[in-house]
Order: C-alpha cells, then sequence, then structure tokens
C-alpha cells in the first residue's frame, strides 16, 4: 500500500536567532524547495552577524525526544546534521540515526562559525570520526573542516582532490569537499567524490562575506535528496541553489556579513 505522506526532511543542528545559519537556514532552504522541513535542535546559540556570544546545549534526552518524535509520525527521506556541539551528542545522534536508518544523511562538520567562534568542543572529533562518518552518505567539509578531519594542510586544488581519497578512507559513501578557502583565483572549485564518481564544480567567486552558506548546501543536498535526484545531481542541483542565493544575498543587520536569500526564484533551481 503506497504511504500517502509527502517526503520530509530532518536537519538536527543548532540554532541561529538570527536567522541566517543553522535550523533556520535549513527549514527557509527545504521550504525553498518544497520540501517539508522538521527540526531537532542540538544546541542553542546566542549569536547575530555579528557573531556567536553564548552557546547552550540542551539535554541528550530531550534530543533525542526530538528526533524519535518526528520519526514516529513523519516520512523522512533524508537527514541533515550540522552543529553538534560535543561528543555526548553526536552519541546520542549517532544512536537514534542508527535506530532510525533514514535513507540519506548528509554531515556538515560544523567546526567553527564564519566569525571564529568554535563551534565543536575538542573531544567530539574522534566521537565525529567514529560514529557519525561511517554513518554519513555524504560530508560536505569546507578546506579548514577537511583538515582537522584529516590532520595535515590543503593548500591547493590538487592537494584538495587528493583530500578527497583520505575523507572517503574515514568511512563516508561520498564527499563534497568545498573549496572556497583556497585563494587561487577568482573562481571557487567543489570537489566530488563517491566510490564511482569523481568531479568538480566551479563558479566565480563572488565578492562578499557570506553567513550560513555551509548550512544552505547540506540542506539544499538534503532537500534534493527528497525530490529523488541521485546524490552527484542533487550535489550540483544544490550548488547552483547556493550560488543563487549568494548572488541575491543582503545585509539584514549591521555587519559587513551578508545572509543568502534562501527565496530567490525558484525557477532557477534546477528541473532533471
Amino acid at each position: 500500500m503506497t504511504d500517502p505522506r509527502p517526503i520530509s526532511a530532518l536537519t538536527i543542528a543548532g540554532s541561529d536567532p538570527g536567522g541566517g545559519a543553522g535550523i533556520q537556514a535549513d527549514l527557509k532552504t527545504f521550504a525553498a524547495h518544497r520540501v517539508h522541513g522538521l527540526s531537532a535542535i542540538a544546541a542553542l546559540t546566542a549569536q547575530n552577524t555579528r557573531g556567536v556570544s553564548a552557546i547552550h546545549v540542551p539535554s541528550t534526552a530531550f534530543l533525542r525526544a526530538q528526533i524519535d518524535a518526528c520519526f514516529d509520525d513523519f516520512r523522512i527521506g533524508a537527514v541533515k546534521l550540522g552543529m553538534l556541539a560535543n561528543a555526548e551528542v553526536i552519541h546520542a545522534v549517532a544512536d537514534a540515526l542508527e535506530f532510525h536508518r533514514p535513507p540519506r544523511i548528509v554531515l556538515d562538520p560544523v567546526m567553527v562559525a564564519t566569525s571564529g567562534a568554535l563551534l565543536l568542543e575538542p573531544d567530539a572529533l574522534d566521537a565525529m570520526i567514529g560514529r557519525l562518518l561511517p554513518l554519513a552518505t555524504i560530508i560536505t567539509p569546507n578546506i579548514p573542516e577537511a583538515e582537522v578531519l584529516l590532520g595535515h594542510v590543503i593548500a591547493d586544488g590538487a592537494a584538495a582532490d587528493t583530500a578527497l581519497d583520505g575523507l572517503l578512507a574515514l568511512g563516508t559513501n561520498a564527499v563534497l569537499l568545498k573549496g572556497g578557502h583556497l585563494l587561487a583565483d577568482n573562481s571557487v572549485t567543489d570537489y566530488y567524490a563517491d566510490r564511482d564518481v569523481r568531479t568538480a564544480f566551479t563558479h566565480d567567486r563572488l565578492n562578499l562575506h557570506a553567513h550560513g552558506t555551509g548550512c544552505t548546501l547540506a540542506a539544499a543536498i538534503t532537500a534534493n535528496s527528497c525530490l529523488g535526484r541521485t546524490l552527484l545531481k542533487a550535489c550540483e542541483a544544490a550548488i547552483e541553489y547556493v550560488h543563487g542565493a549568494l548572488v541575491h544575498a543582503y545585509h539584514p543587520g549591521g555587519s559587513d556579513v551578508a545572509v543568502l536569500d534562501h527565496f530567490w526564484p525558484s525557477h532557477a533551481v534546477p528541473n532533471d
């Protein structure tokens, strides 16, 4: 019997009261793709476009209750993981995902905010590598995050391409390595690899300092997965969506940090 419920996307991440990143950015991204969005809040932050001033981590029992409530009622097609502040939270999320077994898990290994604030406690790195990476369908690190995961510097495009092998060796099924921190020219290249395919996506570099880009990209991959796209096509569509959101970014706060326009014209999101 066909399940009449639409496929939903679940984000397990931190909350951003400024509305530019985290849970708020994820839900806007899901809505922009016309995918029903669910959320389990793993951390509460006090932040805006100027920076992060405080972090509060709810109990893991309450986090697990949120996750279970979502799986108990909704048809979840993919899960996006964002800010998971400490090892205890990571283990709780891994336990829940091992129990519920969603079809796809998109892991954005959030470690440092755009402002430079540390969002992952040092003892959590081993837990992330040991518990979450083997569960992930795809991970979406930026260059500094990949350097932390691998323990060495990634200095240029050739090193980024080589790093894909090391990241896959950590246990994930696929990697989208975001190359925005490599400042070789006026373009940005993101590097994709899974067990069978290796490719790259290149865009013109935009002259702005943006907030929530990584959250939005991972959420867009999650939403496109719920729409039935292959993993590679989901990444391609997500990159195009984020580029458009950056082109239309605006400044709701008093700093020079731009916030993505998650609801830029929907016809620009590729259709297969």
